[in-house]
Formats: structure tokens, sequence, C-alpha cells
């Protein structure tokens, strides 16, 4: 419960990162989500992340909307920036504070709900901009908050817990930041802690738009036969496209994997994104043949998970509006009001 707080006290062991952090210094409040959400293991996945990636939490910025989902931003980096927008928002205001100040790591945390229904404009339009973030959807499938509906996302046949059966065809959001251009497109399950962290740890350092639809059972409402968004259908059904691991410069990280090609990604900041291909065939460089991959196996019943595309030279928005370096909350009056002549030029130049 919210008033009962964490205790202060730390064992004095506690490992620390780079920076001098423990694993505890990047948690948040106690959840209040259902005890098994899927939802609180990718909290516990983000907290693994950022303190191996040895992020200061006051250089997180954590966004999100409205559900069971954007919740969740309450229980992990409690120390960094936040702010909770109205719902289906979060990524507009998310591209004004990143436009803002670039200095920040922006991490977008929604819901299928809030980002494939009333969101799905704004999740489309951030992905087709190239604003740089991660954003990470907590798929269920259902709106929990609201008793168990059938959202955007899930599945024409599934059926819900009171036995009715979805007739919509459902909105891929993969599919969506493929098509629309996002350069980091991963799928994850919340139940496999060892897959996700990497993935979101990837997201976090990559370049550009990078995206993760993180399928995530309700145990409420969303987790009984019959139900594609359920631990055992996406257990049973899971095809992994390959296994990754996040590599920073000048580390070697050794993998205990069976078989298979790896090929090592090198992304724009240095840092190296190394895969196991599971199919010899798959190119995650790929942008055509990853939809046509999502697609076939969609067509089968089967979750495909994994980094599913990269793009390795990716820009951002920032590139493409040539922003200034240093942020546009720092600059002074004398660079934001430069006074006539430099607006008389600009004026001459538009004409």
């Amino acid at each position: 419960m919210t008033y009962i707080a964490k205790p202060p006290l730390r064992h004095p062991t506690l490992e620390k990162n780079r920076v001098g952090y423990t694993r505890r210094d990047y948690e948040g409040k106690i959840s209040t989500l259902c005890a098994g959400c899927g939802h609180d293991s990718i909290s516990a996945a983000i907290i693994q992340a950022c303190w191996e990636l040895d992020i200061e939490p006051h250089r997180v910025a954590k966004l999100s909307g409205i559900g069971c989902s954007s919740k969740t931003p309450d229980y992990f980096l409690g120390a960094s920036h936040g702010f909770n927008t109205v719902h289906g928002r979060m990524p507009s205001v998310l591209t004004g504070a990143n436009l803002a100040n670039r200095d920040l790591l922006y991490l977008g945390v929604s819901g299928d709900g809030d980002s494939a229904s009333i969101g799905l404009g704004q999740f489309a339009h951030a992905m087709r901009r190239g604003v740089r973030m991660a954003y990470i959807v907590e798929n269920n499938g259902v709106y929990g908050l609201t008793k168990g509906q059938f959202s955007a996302t899930a599945d024409q046949g599934s059926k819900s817990k009171k036995g009715v059966i979805n007739s919509d065809s459902p909105v891929d959001l993969v599919g969506i930041a493929l098509q629309l251009g996002a350069t980091y497109v991963a799928r994850g399950f919340s139940g496999n802690k060892q897959q996700l962290v990497p993935l979101v740890k990837g997201a976090i350092q990559h370049g550009g738009a990078a995206f993760i639809d993180v399928i995530s059972p309700c145990v409420a409402f969303n987790n009984h036969p019959g139900s594609t968004k359920s631990y055992d259908y996406v257990r049973e059904h899971n095809e992994s496209v390959s296994r990754i691991d996040f590599i920073a410069p000048g580390e070697e990280i050794t993998a205990d994997y069976g078989p298979g090609e790896v090929v090592d990604v090198r992304q724009h900041d240095g840092t190296f994104l190394r895969l196991r291909r599971l199919h010899a065939d798959y190119d995650a460089t790929n942008r055509e043949q990853a939809m046509a991959h999502v697609q076939q196996h969609q067509s089968r019943g089967e979750v495909v998970t994994g980094l599913l595309y990269v793009d390795p030279l990716a820009t951002d928005l920032h590139m493409a509006l040539n922003t200034s370096a240093r942020p546009l909350n720092a600059l002074g009056l004398a660079q934001l009001c430069p006074g006539r002549p430099a607006l008389d030029k600009l004026n001459a130049s538009l004409r």
C-alpha cells in the first residue's frame, strides 16, 4: 500500500555500480498493483537496466499517461523527474520536454489502452518524428482499471474472463512502429527478465525513437484459458527471433547461449547490441523483413519476441530540426532574443 513506506535502512554491503548507487536507489514506492501483475516485472527490469547502465537517476525523465501501466513510474526511479499526463497524451508532453532539454534520458511508459486507443495518433507521430526516447507499452489486452474490457490490442477470437469473444481486429503497435519509421523496435514478455533487461538497456541508449511492446498478463482479468495475453499462452506460443546482450564500450560480456550466429551491431554512441540469431536468415537491420516476419508468425498465433529491428545509424528530432546543442531551457535572453537586426535577417531569408 502507498501509505507503507519502504524502510530507509539498507544493508551496508549492497553492491554499488560505477556511479555509487545500489539497486535500491533506483526503486520507487511500494507497488499497489495486483500480486503477480506483469507490470511489476517490467518495473524490475527497468530498475535493473538503469543500475547496470550506471545512469544517475536525476538524469532520467519518466512520463506516462493513464491506466495500470501508467501508475508504474511511481514504483521505480523515485529520484528521477516524473510527469503523469492525461489519457493518451504522454507522447506529446514527452516531445515538448525533449525539445526543451535534450540532456535528459526520456522514458515513456504507457499501456495498450493509453497508446492503442485514445493515444494512437500521439503514438504514431512520436514514432514518425523520431523523438529520442525509450517508449515502453505494457500490453495486457484489457482495461484493468475498469474491470477487464477488451482493449484495442486484444486478439480477434480471444475470450474475456466473462466468456465474451472479441470480434474486433487488433491494433499491432509493433507493426505501426515499424511502418512509421521507429529505429529500434522490440517485443518482450514480462515473464522473461533475461530477455527484457537487455532490450530495455538497448532502448535507453539508442539514438532515436525506441519502442518496446511488452506482453504483460493481467492476473485479475486476462490470465485465463482463451486469453492470448496470459502467462501460459505466451510461454507456449513464444517465438524468439534473437537473444540479445547490451555491451558498453571497452567491456566484454559473454553469454551462455546455444549454437547460433552472432552479430554485433554498433550504435551511434559506441555501444554494441550483440544479437544471437535463433533464425539463421533473420536480419534485425532489415525493416521490411521484420514486418513480414511478425505478420507471418502472428497469423499462426505465435508471439514473436526479441529485437525485431534496429537502425544503427538512427537520427532523432533534434537532428532533423537542427536545434541548438545547448538545451533550449539553458539558453539566456541574449540567445533567445538576439535583437531586431537578427529578426530582419531572418524575415528577409523567408521572402
